[in-house]
């Protein structure tokens, strides 16, 4: 039996940290999005038990330290499973980008082998699971927009974002979500973005509210030490976006527009200022529609 899935890439429509638990979590809310951009995973189940996991790009660790083989070995123990699976990532999302691109390959192996195996698990069930191995990756199960809080495993639907274009520019250098963290804790976070108001802004469909609205506490962090996330977003929001953004931890850069000519414009311009090598024209999805 084959099963392919498509593991959407999420951005922030803003991060706020309100605190940090004993075990060195962090404590936040947060307006997820996933957009149209997409690994693709095709899983294949065996009879010798092994996980057997190859990759589009070389950045990919194919051993036991991806997240992809822990999701399965994780299901294996508990469900007794003597199957194994032979699975084949072709990586779109860029790495070290703040799109939780390994966490949304995890989902989409809990989900796919959840199927592959026949375990019969709810998304619930997945859910409560997946937590032990990274907080987004529940957000990556159940995908569309979304209110995160508590270490982002607790999920509040959110009205699907109003038809919007997005444009995402990841610049050359890979950011430490470790390192942005505990450069987050040695400082006094002073503004601390209004998630509430983001999430009644999109359920009135009002997009331009929403951008204004819209903050990452992470950003000063990331943004303070690479300089090219703040000219992309010059280059962006003077062509035409009406506001742009770090998501996460960074050093991915999103903008929205209200217009497609602009932001293919736009893009266009962050391109050639060889700033992000790495540049999409996307929008927003709801992958279960």
């Amino acid at each position: 039996m084959k099963i392919t899935r498509k593991a959407y890439a999420k951005i922030n429509l803003g991060l706020d940290v309100t605190g940090k638990r004993a075990d060195g979590y962090h404590i936040v809310r947060m307006i997820m999005q996933n957009v149209d951009l997409f690994d693709t995973l095709d899983f294949e189940d065996n009879e010798t038990g092994e996980i057997v996991l190859t990759a589009s790009s070389p950045k990919i660790p194919t051993d036991d330290s991806n997240l992809i083989c822990k999701v399965a070995k994780q299901l294996q123990d508990k469900f007794n499973v003597k199957k194994g699976a032979n699975i084949n990532l072709v990586k779109r999302i860029p790495v070290a980008a703040g799109m939780a691109g390994g966490s949304t390959d995890g989902a989409a192996a809990y989900i796919a082998l959840n199927e592959l195996w026949n375990l019969g698990l709810s998304k619930d069930e997945l859910c409560k699971l997946a937590v032990n191995l990274g907080a987004d990756i529940p957000y990556c199960i159940m995908g569309g927009t979304m209110l995160a809080e508590g270490i982002g495993e607790e999920l509040t639907k959110v009205s699907d974002l109003p038809h919007c274009y997005i444009v995402i520019a990841k610049p050359a250098i890979d950011v430490s979500t470790g390192w942005v963290y505990k450069e987050l804790d040695s400082k006094e976070i002073v503004d601390h973005p209004d998630i509430d108001g983001i999430k009644r802004a999109i359920e009135k469909g009002d997009i331009h509210e929403m951008c204004d609205l819209i903050g990452n506490v992470l950003e000063p962090v990331t943004a303070g030490k690479y300089d090219e996330i703040g000219k992309i977003e010059n280059i962006l929001e003077n062509n035409g976006a009406i506001r742009a953004f770090m998501t996460g931890s960074g050093p991915t850069v999103y903008a929205i527009f209200d217009d497609k000519n602009k932001a293919e414009a736009a893009l266009k311009e962050v391109d050639k200022s060889r700033l992000a090598p790495e540049l999409f024209l996307s929008g927003p999805i709801n992958p279960e529609e």
